[in-house]
């Protein structure tokens, strides 16, 4: 006989019983992470292998039951972390405005801002640039390397973003599954003070991420490898007075603040950044 042992902890006490461990874990050393890691890739495979072996045999029992037990959102977010499942993709609207939420804070620094106005099917989305960027003569490079770009990011079915002087405001209610296993932030080690040059950069692979670590005397920034332009590597640019230039077509950023000297509208994204000691950590969204 099997018997099934209930736990009574929450979803939220088992997901920050979850990201305590990770925080302990992202102060070790690099040769003690890899040991966990090699522990937990293990345990995923051993669990991935069983989950599959499940599915198989609910498949051919009853559809029903499996369709019951996938609709529950801690098996749901467990099956799609092993990717067993496909992603429950966000309502557009959501999506849209994640897209515009990337982009908010480099207008923002600039008195400016972005709203959404209309979803016109099957392929086409209003926005109104509001405050300085509405009649800034940098506009339509706004729009076209900002607020288009994250738009069509994250809604490829989006072909067309069409900036708009006047329109109602559209109230967004967002809906969809709530997964422990969708982004959230953690603080991971990256490198120490030393290792990043006075007045120069550093740049980084990170947990997927493409970074560039910039160190002026004691104050240390970190910001995306990636011009905002087209995407060049900024690493590859020349850094002199503490600003950059992209080597691809020139654009320039102020490496103390991320601030594109060229296009001020499209700031580089900036990563949260501590140092504990001589060891520099930054906060990076996770799955």
């Amino acid at each position: 006989m099997i018997t099934l042992i209930e736990h009574t902890a929450t979803l939220e006490e088992l997901v920050q019983e979850i990201n305590r461990f990770e925080a302990i874990v992202s102060e070790w050393d690099e040769s003690q992470r890899c040991v966990v890691v090699g522990l937990q890739r293990a345990i995923e495979a051993l669990h991935k292998a069983a989950l599959k072996r499940l599915i198989k045999n609910l498949k051919q029992g009853s559809m029903s039951a499996l369709r019951h037990a996938v609709a529950d959102e801690v098996v749901y977010a467990v099956l799609l972390y092993h990717e067993l499942v496909k992603p429950a993709q966000p309502p557009l609207a959501q999506r849209i405005q994640i897209a515009l939420d990337e982009v908010r804070p480099g207008l923002q620094s600039h008195n400016g801002d972005v709203e959404l106005v209309a979803i016109k099917p099957p392929d086409t989305v209003e926005v109104r640039l509001i405050g300085t960027c509405s009649n800034c003569p940098s506009s339509t490079l706004t729009l076209s390397q900002g607020v288009e770009k994250a738009i069509k990011s994250h809604c490829p079915e989006i072909t067309t973003v069409i900036a708009v002087k006047n329109g109602p405001s559209v109230d967004i209610v967002g809906s969809g599954l709530t997964s422990p296993f969708l982004p959230t932030s953690t603080w991971v080690k990256v490198t120490t003070v030393e290792q990043i040059p006075e007045s120069g950069v550093l740049a980084l692979q990170v947990a997927g991420n493409s970074l560039i670590l910039y160190r002026q005397g004691i104050n240390i920034t970190c910001f995306d490898n990636a011009c905002t332009h087209l995407g060049s590597l900024l690493s590859q640019g020349k850094v002199e007075n503490g600003i950059i230039t992209c080597p691809a077509h020139g654009f320039q950023y102020r490496l103390e603040t991320g601030e594109c000297l060229t296009v001020p509208e499209v700031s580089l994204q900036s990563y949260p950044l501590q140092i504990r000691e001589d060891k520099v950590f930054v906060q990076l969204q996770k799955l």
